[in-house]
C-alpha cells in the first residue's frame, strides 16, 4: 500500500506506485507517475507528464517537471525522468523539456544532485552521476554515466560531458569534456585525466595506461589537434577507452572541446 499524507495534494489521474509514501505538504499533478517505494519527504512539487522512479528519495523543496525557463514555451505537453533510487535534495530544480528540444529532461538512476542544483529543459544525465551543490546546467546539457559534477560549476547550454569525467568545483564550462577527463577552472581547462574514478570503476592497468598515453599525445603532444588526432588514432585503434573518446570527439556537437591551457591557444592561433 502507497502513503499520502493528509497535508498532500495528489491531483486525480496521478499514479502512486505500491509502497511509494507522499510525505506532508507535497503537491503532485495529474499526469505524474511516482514509482514503487518512491519518497516524496515534504514539500516537494511533482508537475507535468513526469515520471519518478521506483525508490528515488526526493527531499523537502524540491520541484520536479516544472515548465521551463524558455520564452518560446507555451505549455507544451513535454516531459520528465527521474530514475530509479536517484536522490534529489533540497531545494533542486529539474524543469520539463520543450518541443525544440528533445521533448525530454532525463536524469538516470542511481544519480545524487545536491541541494540547489538546477538541471534546466532537454537535459539529460546518465546513471551513477553526481552532481556537488549550487551546480547550474543551461539547457540541453548531456552528461555521461559516472561523472562528477563539483560545487558550484556552470555548465553552458549544449555542452557535453563525457562519461566518468570530473568537473572541478566553480568551474565554468563552455565547452565539450571527453570522457574521463578532469576539468578545472573559469573559464575550465582540461587538466588531466580522472584517474581516481577510472580505478574506482575497475578498469585495468593496461586500459588507464593506454589511456593515459593517448592523452599525453592527444593534448599534449606536439602538433597541431588534427595532426595529434590523427597519430592517436593510428597508434592506439583498438583500445576501448581510447576508441571512446575518440568517438566522442568525432560526434557532432555544438560547443566544440575543452582543450589543455597551452594547446588551446596553439590551436586557435594555427587555426
Amino acid at each position: 500500500m502507497s502513503f499520502i499524507h493528509a497535508t498532500a495534494i495528489v491531483a486525480e489521474g496521478a499514479m502512486i506506485g505500491q509502497g511509494a509514501r507522499i510525505g506532508p505538504f507535497c503537491t503532485v499533478g495529474a499526469e505524474a507517475v511516482i514509482g514503487s517505494d518512491a519518497h516524496l519527504i515534504s514539500h516537494v512539487v511533482v508537475d507535468g507528464r513526469t515520471q519518478i522512479g521506483a525508490h528515488a528519495v526526493l527531499y523537502p523543496f524540491c520541484t520536479v517537471g516544472m515548465a521551463p525557463q524558455d520564452l518560446k514555451y507555451r505549455g507544451e505537453p513535454t516531459e520528465c525522468e527521474v530514475g530509479a533510487r536517484t536522490q534529489v535534495r533540497e531545494h533542486v530544480t529539474i524543469h520539463r523539456g520543450t518541443v525544440t528540444g528533445r521533448g525530454l529532461t532525463k536524469v538516470g538512476a542511481d544519480c545524487l544532485l545536491m541541494a540547489v542544483v538546477h538541471v534546466a529543459h532537454d537535459c539529460e544525465i546518465g546513471d551513477g552521476v553526481v552532481v556537488a551543490n549550487n551546480v547550474v546546467m543551461g539547457g540541453h546539457v548531456s552528461i555521461g554515466d559516472n561523472a562528477v559534477i563539483g560545487g558550484a560549476a556552470a555548465i553552458h547550454q549544449f555542452v557535453r560531458i563525457g562519461r566518468g569525467a570530473m568537473i572541478g568545483g566553480v568551474s565554468g564550462v563552455e565547452a565539450d569534456v571527453i570522457p574521463f577527463g578532469s576539468v578545472i577552472g573559469n573559464r575550465a581547462r582540461l587538466a588531466a585525466l580522472n584517474l581516481v574514478g577510472l580505478k574506482r570503476r575497475g578498469y585495468d592497468r593496461a586500459q588507464i595506461q593506454a589511456l593515459r598515453a593517448a592523452f599525453q599525445m592527444q593534448f599534449r603532444g606536439d602538433g597541431v589537434f588534427t595532426e595529434r588526432l590523427c597519430a592517436v588514432q593510428q597508434r592506439f585503434a583498438g583500445e576501448v577507452l581510447v576508441d571512446e573518446v575518440l568517438a566522442f570527439i568525432d560526434a557532432p556537437s555544438k560547443r566544440g572541446l575543452i582543450r589543455s591551457a597551452v594547446h588551446a591557444q596553439e590551436d586557435e592561433q594555427a587555426a
